[in-house]
């Protein structure tokens, strides 16, 4: 589903937020532009979700946080979101008792009076009918919201933000309690949205991560501690020594060994991560 706008760029830069005198996001500074699958990732307390907060208004910030050149920092939560960008909280928050169609159209015209939204259309909005097809709800389009299966409800929220025309997607854990099968088709859904839309992926899951991230930033105490592929990532001394507490050349190769095709400091990586 192709958007008809220009293609924009999340620029953060020295971003810090303050929860009573304890600095949660020290500093941060990063670019994501479109088509970069953009994944977050770090220990528990270590800014990841704050830091979404303050993209998106809800956590008051210092610095700068710019999108498509409008700066984010000062402006109320509706104000941002009306400049085309969107979030998703580890749980779905979707009307349960209303069907897939119902919420999809609701999501697009949240400013038409609700009697409209509720009635029989003798037609699918094409917008809601293009969101239908991309997040696979197609079949499911009557079934009431709260009799789908997780990774569905999942699916419906990002369509919900697929037909307001969101150009940055901010999803946290998007793939928390999900089946293998859900895990992948939802890896492929997030590649498709983000050809064309800028996306940032709060994850833990460590093999979906290798399976389907363009690149990593690794925060720890509230800053950035590396950047890059994934294979860069997982090399990154810095990072095995915060995840494991040891360098990397203390780890036991019979790690590696479990793994075939990996090192020591990529298993070392990617097994302190999924602790």
């Amino acid at each position: 589903m192709m958007s008809e706008h220009e293609l924009k760029s999340l620029e953060i830069t020295d971003l810090r937020v303050t929860f009573d005198g304890f600095r949660a996001v020290d500093g941060v500074s990063l670019r994501v532009g479109p088509g970069d699958l953009r994944f977050l990732i770090g220990p528990n307390g270590a800014g990841k979700t704050t830091l979404v907060d303050a993209v998106t208004g809800l956590a008051a910030a210092g610095g700068s946080v710019r999108f498509g050149g409008n700066e984010l920092l000062g402006r109320p939560v509706h104000r941002i979101a009306r400049l085309g960008i969107g979030r998703t909280f580890q749980t779905a928050t979707v009307f349960e008792k209303l069907s897939v169609l119902q919420n999809l159209d609701i999501a697009a015209g949240a400013r038409r009076p609700l009697r409209t939204l509720l009635r029989q259309r003798r037609g699918i909005p094409e917008e809601v009918g293009r969101a239908l097809e991309t997040v696979g709800l197609t079949a499911d389009r009557d079934r009431p919201a709260g009799t789908l299966a997780h990774g569905k409800k999942q699916w419906l929220e990002i369509g919900m933000l697929l037909v307001q025309d969101v150009q940055l997607l901010l999803l946290d854990e998007p793939v928390a309690g999900m089946s293998h099968e859900e895990r992948e088709a939802t890896g492929e859904l997030l590649r498709r949205i983000g050809r064309d839309r800028t996306v940032v992926v709060i994850e833990h899951d460590m093999d979906f991560l290798r399976a389907f991230a363009s690149s990593v930033t690794v925060l720890h105490a509230g800053r950035v501690l590396s950047e890059g592929t994934v294979a860069e990532v997982q090399a990154d001394p810095r990072v095995q020594e915060v995840y494991l507490g040891q360098p990397p050349e203390t780890v036991p190769e019979s790690v590696a060994a479990a793994t075939p095709g990996v090192t020591a400091e990529a298993a070392a990586a990617g097994g302190a991560v999924e602790a």
